[in-house]
């Protein structure tokens, strides 16, 4: 009698491996791009060793948030099963084994938090309160109405904050870290109300935090927040310091605008579901609008004072 043909060991750690990496959320690293701010309105993105620093703390950013995301797969595992989208997730369907994710999570962290330490003291410290403060959220302060989202808009900040130390940013505006707070709201308040209208009232299963929040309230957050995140970036676009003494910036206003307006039409006349982030990824228009935006600053910070200079010679 033949026996039955077993799939390889390797085959099932591999399998593993890429469950773990599914877990880490690769997609939603696109957070971790507010790292590059500083390098960009500083103008250094030129520079080798400001550009190889920024890149080493994007990469230590993705891999600290990955095990951020695990733990908190790890802590939300039953309220996941009763998820009608997060049950199919690796840790909550079953597939990857809470032991392999935890173990991993241990093993990435003794590896990576040692490195921040080579890459930049300061950027050390800001990347170990990020890790302590997602910890803190993933056990206790999610559950706090309004602090939840708070505590998701400080994450935002913080990675602002570790590319302005790891090249010492000189021209980069105190007015950037308020513009970011604001807009990290938006996306936390956004992602909050998504998930009230994916699961049609139905809270108490999965976050409880959820029962403590209605749409009404959190679409009067978002018109707050949004029109608090325009007033606060066009007020940086004219009266910063170190910026294009005619006032260039400005032109990048009526992007913000289009993207945050974009937005909203997404989630009010569309029915988007999915958390911000997501949506950028999928939106066609948005992402030309965050690509004209981009293409905006570095004409105004790299390309009009090169002609002004060769202007003047």
């Amino acid at each position: 009698m033949s026996e039955v043909s077993r799939p390889p060991a390797s085959s099932g750690a591999l399998r593993q491996l890429a469950l773990l990496l599914k877990t880490m959320r690769p997609k939603q690293w696109t957070k971790n791009i507010f790292v590059w701010a500083a390098l960009l309105f500083d103008v250094k993105l030129f520079k080798p060793q400001p550009f190889l620093r920024t890149l080493l703390t994007f990469v230590l950013f993705c891999l600290i948030s990955g095990v951020v995301y695990i733990i908190n797969d790890l802590v939300d595992l039953p309220k996941d099963r009763a998820h009608p989208t997060k049950r199919n997730r690796p840790l909550a369907s079953g597939a990857l084994s809470p032991r392999v994710a935890a173990i991993a999570a241990g093993i990435i962290l003794l590896a990576t938090l040692p490195l921040t330490l080579w890459v930049d003291r300061g950027v050390a410290w800001i990347l170990y309160g990020y890790l302590a403060l997602m910890i803190a959220y993933s056990f206790w302060l999610k559950n706090i109405v309004i602090v939840d989202v708070l505590t998701i808009a400080t994450g935002f900040v913080l990675r602002v904050a570790a590319g302005v130390a790891v090249i010492d940013a000189q021209r980069f505006s105190p007015w950037i870290y308020v513009c970011m707070t604001l807009l990290a709201l938006f996306l936390a308040i956004g992602k909050r109300r998504q998930e009230i209208v994916l699961l049609e009232g139905n809270t108490g299963d999965t976050r409880r935090i959820l029962e403590e929040y209605n749409l009404r309230f959190l679409d009067e957050m978002l018109a707050l927040v949004s029109a608090s995140t325009v007033m606060a970036y066009a007020l940086y676009t004219f009266s910063a310091p170190n910026l294009p003494p005619n006032h260039t910036m400005m032109l990048t206003v009526p992007f913000v605008l289009y993207g945050l307006f974009r937005y909203l039409y997404l989630i009010h006349v569309k029915g988007e579901t999915d958390p911000p982030d997501v949506v950028v990824l999928k939106d066609r228009p948005l992402q030309i609008d965050v690509l004209l935006f981009g293409l905006t600053i570095f004409v105004v910070f790299y390309v009009e004072p090169m002609l002004r200079g060769l202007g003047a010679s």
